[in-house]
């Protein structure tokens, strides 16, 4: 029985190479490099001016502008235990675990993150990708941050299909149905407490007890249809 802890955060910060990385993985190509770095493509413009960029001479040289990185990028420490983390590691564990990747995880919760009442930051995520999560190292475009949305949207919704028929089709037991919340919930929580959620014991109680009370109610609704149809099908006879 799976149950995350210490280990497997340690885990994402060991070397190595992960055999299960996505080569599309969407990152936005060299084009992008000067507007990622206004800086860099103005001292690219001012060489050519000035005859290979020598300073002029009793000219003072020009105040460091301040950071152009948006307050709340700066503010925002959802991933900070991931510090030092490698995506490579990240993905492979990820993938080990679940059906998503780790750009799908990072960008999912920073969709839920930089979500205003127009809709979600896509620019602003996408532009500040290595600010915000420490694995991530390249910037996306914003088509690049709404594909990866939609593939983890994609995701969820077959995984949960994929559970509900599991559970409707009496192919587990009680027990069984139990085990497989179990394990899921608890590789849900040490992603969401690797975020930087903190959760208390009582909410962890009240999430599992609603869960529970779910699923109950899954299996027997299951079994009150599958009992219809036998009930259909004698009458039909």
């Amino acid at each position: 029985m799976l149950i995350p802890g210490s280990w497997q955060y340690a885990a994402m910060n060991d070397d190595g190479a992960d055999a299960g990385l996505e080569a599309e993985d969407a990152r936005t190509d060299g084009s992008d490099s000067d507007e990622r770095d206004p800086a860099n493509a103005g001292d690219a413009a001012d060489t050519g001016d000035s005859g290979g960029g020598d300073p002029m001479p009793n000219v003072p040289d020009p105040k460091p502008e301040e950071s152009d990185v948006p307050e709340d990028v700066r503010k925002y420490a959802r991933f900070k235990k991931m510090d030092g983390a490698q995506y490579e590691r990240v993905n492979e564990f990820l993938r080990d675990r679940t059906y998503i990747t780790a750009r799908e995880w990072a960008i999912a919760r920073l969709c839920s993150d930089f979500r205003t009442e127009t809709g979600v930051e896509m620019t602003k995520i996408g532009e500040n990708l290595p600010e915000l999560v420490p694995f991530m190292t390249d910037t996306y475009t914003p088509q690049a941050v709404n594909q990866a949305r939609a593939s983890f949207e994609e995701k969820v919704r077959m995984a949960g299909a994929t559970f509900l028929y599991g559970a409707m089709c009496d192919f587990f037991t009680a027990e069984e149905l139990d085990d497989v919340m179990y394990e899921s919930t608890e590789v849900a929580k040490f992603l969401l407490e690797v975020e930087g959620v903190d959760l208390s014991v009582e909410e962890e109680l009240e999430a599992e007890e609603r869960i529970s009370t779910v699923m109950r109610e899954v299996r027997e609704a299951s079994e009150e249809l599958r009992e219809q149809e036998i009930d259909s099908d004698s009458d039909a006879e």
